[in-house]
């Protein structure tokens, strides 16, 4: 790297802190900003250092850098709109969006059947993923630790497929989905107390970029 691209890749993860934490950038934002300053390195890095180089590689670090976030600010902002007042919370984790589906609004108890009245809720789920191909979807199970770790293991593997297989005859491509049980390897909270055990018994379901796309 030369020592302009170096310069300027070093103010510019300076200028990124700053920008994150004391304006409130969105992550959106934020990633263009990282992408600007990464393709403006680039550019410089070429050995051309001029002015037209150095903004060209700006430019397009900070149309690939905003992608990403965009989209799935976009997908998040429609699960919100959808999924309101029906149960099921929905999280992020930079550019990963997490729907947390309480097993008691999904599954009775012990049960991997997905209960008739969370149909339209994977509904909405399924309709919104298909708008927005561009991403993977990791389907997880999860159990409390009541009952043998052998049987929570399968409970959560077999009710993650079941929301799978939902979501596939719902319009949602096969290839994009991962289904994976987790038993009770996994808590969110204390399996000592009933409110513990019943926020562990959960399916969630991951929606993760896909960086080949």
């Amino acid at each position: 790297m030369t020592r302009m691209a170096l310069s300027l890749l070093t103010a510019g993860l300076l200028l990124v802190g700053c920008a994150g934490t004391e304006t409130g950038l969105s992550k959106t934002q934020t990633g263009a900003l990282i992408g600007a300053v990464a393709g403006a390195a680039a550019g410089a890095a070429t050995g051309n250092h001029s002015a037209k180089r150095v903004l060209i590689g700006g430019a397009l670090g900070a149309a690939a850098g905003g992608g990403i976030g965009y989209y799935m600010d976009r997908q998040q902002e429609e699960l919100n709109k959808e999924l309101k007042g029906s149960g099921v919370e929905v999280q992020r984790q930079g550019d990963t969006i997490n729907l947390n589906m309480p097993g008691g609004i999904t599954f009775d108890t012990a049960k991997t059947n997905i209960k008739a009245n969370f149909n339209p809720v994977l509904d909405d789920i399924a309709s919104v993923m298909v708008k927005y191909p561009e991403t993977k979807i990791e389907v997880q199970g999860h159990t409390d630790n009541v009952g043998s770790d052998a049987s929570n293991l399968t409970l959560s593997q077999l009710r993650a497929q079941s929301v799978t297989s939902y979501l596939s005859s719902h319009g949602v491509d096969s290839n994009r989905i991962k289904s994976v049980g987790y038993g009770e390897t996994m808590p969110i909270a204390s399996n000592d107390t009933p409110s513990g055990r019943e926020a562990n018994r959960r399916v969630e379901i991951k929606i993760i970029p896909n960086p080949t796309k």
